[in-house]
């Protein structure tokens, strides 16, 4: 499996490395994902918008999300990504696919990078099961 230009798209501006574990994830992942339209870098309005939908507990403005670019080494990056299962052709927010893609993600981010990925479903207090951040 791989990503497809779609998704490689709505990476764009995300780091680098985020980028690494998430191109040689997909290709031993047990399931497909790709990456949703909002699932990269967020101006402070796209932010705001998914905010207000409740989809998010950053308002991109006094609570900042790692979607939110920032400077780094003269670039700006984002430091976060949001996946969806790719099942029977279509994309899927089921738990059950997620959280198996996710512990895949986080043991290639281990293992190949030595990098620790924090995954949204492991949160307490809100569950964000698409989610993934440095």
């Amino acid at each position: 499996m791989k990503l497809s230009k779609r998704s490689l798209k709505h990476l764009q501006s995300v780091n680098p490395l985020l980028i690494a574990i998430i191109v040689e994830g997909i290709q031993t992942s047990p399931y497909d994902f790709g990456i949703p339209s909002t699932g990269g870098v967020r101006t402070q309005k796209e932010q705001y918008q998914l905010f207000l939908d409740g989809k998010s507990k950053c308002d991109g403005t006094i609570k900042k999300s790692n979607h939110q670019p920032t400077l780094v080494r003269e670039m700006k990056q984002g430091n976060a990504f949001d996946i969806f299962a790719y099942i029977d052709g279509k994309a899927s927010w089921n738990k059950t696919y997620l959280e198996a893609i996710a512990r895949h993600l986080q043991q290639v981010a281990e293992n190949r990078y030595n990098v620790d990925l924090e995954w949204g479903g492991d949160w307490r207090s809100w569950k964000d099961m698409p989610h993934f951040q440095l």
